[in-house]
């Protein structure tokens, strides 16, 4: 067996080093390492055995001898509501060799057979280092999924660009912004020149107030859970003031600025430094009775500035190495995806002479047999002005010179480069409607949101701040066992301090208490009893505020999590990820730990009154997962 394994290593055709899986719980088959492998002899069973033997008749497969795959006209809905398109069948002249139904070589329940057929598959995956999905799942690089996809019906994939495919240096990117739009502000007349950029002091998720100068945090519901004025924290009672019962609307645009990405970043640190600068009464009265949401047009308009002038932008072009951090599996994982029959999109709101850029930077040097980034893509749209190019039609024109000369045009066509544009256009060039369309940003709103409410494409959520927050929830789990325990604790007590309260107050109206027990208590010891209750209930209370506050302050100091709101509820960001996002990862490149032919099922959403959890799997009498 152990040759077999040997076979089937040497029988892969090896892709370029830099094309490799750099991390080491994730197995590579398109990387043929230097000299001889040899693994230990498994004990595979026939499931191993055929896998290795089938690796070298691949070509046969591959022509479609023994495999149908089941197209559009053919497809179904299975009993989860996915299309059955893209999924492989076996011919039915090679169903003989398995005899009626299967049951010549596959004898026995079903039950018995799938259990062995498990255990066997999962030992082949451990012993050739194949991480298995639920494994990955539960690590800063896994793909979570909120609503059941199929990516075997999938179609055609389109990606956004700025922090999706590319990813900047937020410190670097951002950083630069903030500089830029603080120069246009100082220019203005503002005062800026003791301020200095720091990106810890907001993340993605939070809203602000442009009434009032403040930036929040709110739950699933729209409850504001922590605030801060402008660069200070406001305390859980300035919050109730403020706020009370005042729930979040980000409907009402005017007032509620949701801060979608990391290109938000910038903005919000300005506009929250410079509402210190306002209250200390230091802005020149030159610049007019300004209130906070004046200020914050000032602001904005500073920034944008910075953009539209194209100085940063000039920068980042000159020294990309300063700004982008190299992804050398992205590539890829986009390979794979490609020869996996799936159409690959670009579509992007930044110019062709930035796209072109950044892409050539970010791709080319990773890729093989001198391919280029466009190499990749069926279809790449620049200045494609979402959200607008997921609700409207805007004129379309095809860039033509390396240069970027535009020319009118009224049809695409695969292989296209154009400017404008709309998704109806995508759509109607490659004949693939809704949700055979997976589309995949980094923007909740622009990305997300828009292509699903409008067109029901299907939709991915890169967030890169998940792998910080995935390990900073690692590390702080004795922290919320013991203040799980804490809460526990009072939990317990303030029930029996409750029942002894009700027999009290029973007891002054001349009625019997709940039980025998408390009914034949004296006044002095029911009254003791009680006290003795209350001060372990207030001192536990001075163990669980402080607890609470820390809570999530690996991630950041001032918010806590970026997906939590408070120990137990989502943040307002979760719920919009939620709502929109079928699956949501850190980044692309974690499409590798999976293939293009992975069936995401959503988890079991765990509701208040249930008693038990089954999200966890059994393999060889291991469970693997969390049972609650």
């Amino acid at each position: 067996m152990a040759d077999s394994i040997e076979l089937l290593f040497n029988s892969l055709p090896a892709r370029p080093q830099s094309l490799a899986r750099t991390r080491s719980h994730v197995w590579n088959p398109l990387f043929k390492p230097p000299g001889v492998v040899r693994l230990p002899e498994p004990r595979l069973g026939k499931r191993g055995a055929a896998l290795c033997c089938g690796a070298l008749d691949s070509k046969k497969a591959a022509e479609g001898d023994v495999f149908s795959v089941t197209s559009s006209s053919k497809s179904v809905v299975d009993y989860l509501g996915e299309s059955t398109k893209g999924d492989l069948n076996v011919k039915e002249e090679h169903l003989e060799a398995f005899g009626v139904d299967g049951q010549a070589t596959l004898d026995g329940p079903i039950e018995e057979i799938a259990w062995k057929e498990a255990q066997e598959a999962d030992t082949l995956l451990n012993k050739l280092g194949i991480a298995d999905p639920l494994s990955v799942r539960h690590s800063p690089h896994g793909i979570f999924c909120s609503r059941t996809l199929n990516l075997r019906s999938i179609s055609a994939i389109g990606y956004d660009m700025d922090y999706t495919l590319v990813h900047y240096n937020v410190m670097a990117w951002e950083g630069r912004a903030y500089d830029y739009g603080m120069a246009n502000l100082k220019g203005m007349g503002f005062p800026v020149d003791d301020l200095k950029f720091d990106p810890d002091l907001v993340i993605r998720g939070l809203i602000m107030d442009k009434e009032k100068g403040n930036l929040v945090k709110a739950d699933r519901f729209g409850y504001i859970k922590r605030a801060m004025h402008g660069t200070k924290m406001l305390s859980t009672r300035e919050v109730s003031e403020i706020y009370g019962r005042e729930l979040v609307d980000l409907r009402k645009e005017s007032r509620w600025e949701f801060l979608n990405t990391l290109f938000s970043v910038s903005e919000a640190v300005m506009y929250m430094q410079m509402v210190d600068k306002l209250d200390q009464g230091v802005v020149p009265v030159e610049l007019g009775p300004l209130d906070y949401k004046g200020l914050f047009k000032a602001v904005s308009k500073a920034l944008f500035r910075a953009h539209v002038e194209g100085q940063l932008k000039s920068e980042i072009m000159a020294e990309p190495e300063r700004f982008v951090e190299p992804d050398p599996e992205l590539p890829l994982a986009l390979l794979d995806q490609k020869e996996a029959g799936k159409r690959l999109l670009l579509i992007t709101n930044s110019d062709y002479h930035y796209t072109n850029k950044m892409m050539h930077h970010a791709f080319n040097r990773f890729l093989p047999n001198d391919m280029g980034w466009r190499d990749l893509f069926d279809m790449v749209i620049v200045s494609a002005r979402k959200p607008e190019f997921f609700q409207m039609s805007h004129p379309l024109y095809e860039i033509v010179t390396s240069d970027g000369l535009m020319r009118p045009c009224f049809k695409a066509r695969s292989g296209g480069l154009y400017s404008g544009g709309s998704a109806q256009m995508v759509e109607k060039c490659l004949d693939i409607h809704g949700d055979e369309i997976l589309y995949v940003g980094d923007h909740i709103f622009t990305d997300v949101s828009q292509s699903k409410v409008h067109l029901r494409w299907r939709t991915a959520l890169i967030c890169r701040e998940l792998e910080d927050e995935f390990n900073a929830l690692i590390r702080s789990h004795s922290h919320k066992s013991a203040l799980v325990q804490f809460i526990q604790q009072k939990e317990i007590v303030g029930d029996l301090f409750n029942q002894l309260r009700l027999a009290l107050q029973r007891r002054t109206h001349s009625r019997p208490a709940q039980t025998l027990a408390a009914t034949n208590m004296d006044d002095q010891e029911l009254t003791e009893s009680m006290q003795k209750l209350l001060i372990v209930m207030q001192r536990l209370d001075q163990k669980i505020a402080p607890m609470l506050e820390a809570d999530g302050e690996l991630f950041n100091k001032r918010w806590g999590y970026l997906s939590r709101a408070g120990l137990w509820d989502k943040s307002h960001l979760m719920r919009q990820i939620e709502k929109y996002a079928d699956i949501y990862t850190s980044r692309v490149s974690n499409f590798l730990h999976y293939t293009p032919f992975m069936y995401f099922r959503s988890q079991e959403q765990t509701l208040a009154h249930d008693a038990h959890s089954y999200s966890s799997r059994e393999i060889n009498g291991v469970a693997v997962g969390d049972v609650r």
